[in-house]
């Protein structure tokens, strides 16, 4: 059984009556894997906007492995000490993370937002020394479009996002910077200027596909079977 966790912020999480690009990759995989997967982590709900809690299962197609390590206002800050506890509870192979915007927005700068990309991959593979990862860089959103401050604090942590990715790669547990879906805007790809409507799900799916075949095409052989082959346009 191949086990893909899904970690990240709002992006990831999601709200109420929304799909996630957790269930477009999941159906990704559902149509082209030739071997058992799921998706696991210690969470499985949505964000209730009404409430502002993380305890919605209104999902969209709640028929899918719904399970995460996603939180609406959380960022590598946050999920850097969580991440070595839930890779040994529910035995990761794959770390499909989206962090980034929230440390920046409010916690941390590029500089401290890279020490905590160090810290969680110390984590991770502290609990498995030979888990991947695909990390996703911060995506351009309406808030670095009207804040140029933010916006160089972004341009700037992806290019240290890109250097730790490229350090801390080892044979045994590689590490890939997943490429920012090429056609995704996010004035048509997002609901708000931020959260992905239905293509920004997909485009999301896809750029973590193409990333998530060539970690698991570097790493050690798997017996439970190959991955399928990346695919570089959304997914439908």
């Amino acid at each position: 059984m191949l086990r893909f966790m899904p970690v990240g912020d709002s992006m990831t999480i999601g709200s109420a009556g929304e799909h996630t690009w957790r269930y477009r990759l999941w159906e990704h995989l559902r149509d082209t894997y030739g071997g058992p997967f799921t998706l696991v982590g210690p969470r499985e709900t949505l964000h209730d906007k009404a409430t502002d809690t993380p305890t919605s299962h209104a999902y969209a197609d709640p028929d899918f492995p719904r399970a995460h390590l996603a939180g609406w206002g959380e960022g590598w800050l946050h999920m850097a000490p969580l991440i070595g506890d839930a890779v040994r509870a529910h035995r990761a192979d794959v770390l499909l993370v989206s962090l980034g915007l929230i440390d920046l927005g409010f916690y941390t700068n590029a500089e401290q937002t890279a020490e905590n990309v160090r810290r969680f991959v110390a984590e991770a593979r502290g609990a498995d020394p030979r888990v991947r990862m695909v990390l996703l860089p911060v995506i351009h959103n309406t808030k670095a479009e009207d804040d140029p401050l933010f916006a160089a604090q972004v341009a700037r942590f992806n290019e240290l996002l890109a250097k730790t990715a490229a350090d801390l790669d080892e044979p045994r547990s590689p590490l890939l910077l997943a490429s920012p879906p090429p056609s995704y805007d996010f004035r048509h790809d997002t609901y708000d200027g931020t959260h992905p409507n239905t293509a920004g799900e997909h485009r999301i799916a896809a750029a973590f596909a193409d990333a998530m075949h060539q970690a698991w095409a570097l790493g050690e052989p798997y017996t439970g079977g190959h991955l399928p082959r990346a695919h570089s346009t959304p997914l439908a």
